[in-house]
């Protein structure tokens, strides 16, 4: 059995070490620590492993609160105090950039921090019926499984809703098709007077008579919206009437938005409050300037832009998104400095963009895959600035250095936003200008 020096952390929260030039990654072990492992799997550059003994430990590692935690895939760095786990994620970014992009920012951004326990404002569910066991979970999956976990609270999911579950289980487990649901969809939004929680039920098989007495009973029980979703995005409809419908509200510009169950939103409310502050703040938007939102969803970047007196376009690829962007645009009372337009931006061109008008700053929120289409497609002329918020490191470095070394623009600024903590995942914002002087 080896031991080993952690020295870092990968974009899964496993502890690196290097042995002979190889790189072993290690479940559970964080930096600074020494640890004897037990190699599980050996590949020609690489080696996985667990931690057997701990025998040093890391002064930032604390008890992971959850009961289910290294089961339980959700989390992954319960075990690593909060402050700790954002600077490994700016860590993760810098990396990134340097490895793959060979830049470095030329400022680093303070963190964006929010409340670190029951901050999910949205969650996917797997639901798996166990005849053997004669029940039925419901939760995330085992780490790197694909088993649901035995889960009966979630920590990171507010606590009405983590005390939810065992409810949700007993609701499955009376219906006739509980092996015919694999998934139940979270969303809440802001209420009047309380959140409004709403569950999406994927069903692949007719709800009978009972089943939808049982499910009618238990939204006015437990006060929740109820959708059934019987084939793709498109087929959700609300299982009954819906009572309340779903907004959250951005309070520094006045603006509220209107969203359905599974729309795009962030998972983290306080988190994006912050967020889209502070890259308005970096945008700089001024009254009469171009901007360009890319990959806007229902206009959460949008519309702040435009309550900066900017002329804003909102480009996304979804039909039903940029309706309800639209619609948001004219709840505010902002629809004369908003437009919104349908477009695969995976597949943008010069000529796509240029159809767009002149732009003189653009602001885009990619998924995972990142925009490496759009920023070879972005205009060389007038165009002044970019921030990049990103939900992928790697996308986003792959991105930049697009950007820096074939755009001529220069990173004045990056940093993470602790979108979820106590798991990996990395959320980032790039800050590109071409004027040298920063972020001005």
């Amino acid at each position: 059995m080896d031991t080993v020096v952690i020295t870092a952390l990968d974009q899964e929260g496993r502890g690196v070490a290097r042995v002979d030039g190889k790189a072993v990654f290690v479940e559970g072990a964080l930096i600074g620590e020494r640890v004897a492992v037990e190699v599980l799997r050996r590949k020609p550059n690489y080696e996985l492993a667990r931690m057997a003994e701990l025998h040093a430990a890391s002064p930032a590692r604390v008890a992971p609160p959850c009961p289910h935690f290294g089961i339980c895939g959700g989390c992954s760095l319960q075990h690593l105090d909060p402050a700790s786990q954002v600077a490994v994620k700016q860590r993760v970014l810098e990396d990134a950039l340097w490895h793959i992009a060979r830049v470095r920012a030329g400022e680093l951004l303070a963190p964006i921090h929010g409340e670190t326990w029951g901050y999910r404002q949205r969650a996917r569910l797997s639901v798996r019926y166990v005849a053997k066991k004669g029940g039925v979970l419901v939760g995330f999956h085992e780490r790197k499984s694909s088993f649901v976990a035995d889960m009966t609270s979630c920590l990171v999911l507010p606590p009405r809703i983590s005390a939810l579950l065992p409810e949700l289980r007993a609701l499955v487990g009376c219906l006739s098709i509980r092996d015919r649901l694999p998934q139940i969809e979270l969303a809440i939004g802001e209420g009047a007077d309380a959140p409004v929680d709403a569950l999406v039920l994927r069903i692949l098989s007719p709800l009978s008579a009972t089943d939808e007495e049982e499910l009618a009973a238990f939204a006015a029980r437990q006060r929740v919206e109820l959708y059934v979703q019987p084939q793709g995005p498109a087929s959700v409809r609300p299982f009954q009437p819906p009572g309340r419908g779903l907004m959250y509200s951005l309070p520094d510009f006045g603006l509220t938005f209107e969203f359905e169950p599974i729309d795009f939103t962030q998972v983290n409310a306080g988190v994006n409050r912050v967020l889209v502050r502070r890259a308005i703040g970096w945008l700089k938007p001024l009254p009469g300037e171009a901007v360009a939102d890319f990959f806007c969803g229902v206009g959460n970047f949008t519309l702040p832009i435009a309550r900066h007196g900017a002329q804003v376009v909102g480009i996304e690829a979804s039909r039903s998104l940029v309706r309800r962007a639209e619609a948001n645009a004219a709840r505010n009372g902002l629809t004369e400095r908003a437009r919104f337009a349908v477009a695969d931006l995976f597949a943008a061109t010069r000529e796509s963009i240029a159809a767009l008008g002149p732009l003189d700053k653009v602001l885009l929120d990619p998924p995972r895959e990142g925009a490496i289409a759009l920023v070879k497609a972005l205009p060389d002329e007038r165009l002044s600035r970019i921030v990049y918020v990103s939900c992928n490191p790697a996308t986003l470095a792959r991105d930049a250095a697009v950007l820096v070394h074939e755009r001529g623009f220069t990173l004045a600024a990056a940093g993470v936003a602790n979108m979820f903590p106590h798991t990996a995942h990395v959320e980032s914002i790039g800050v590109f200008v071409r004027d040298a002087r920063g972020l001005g």
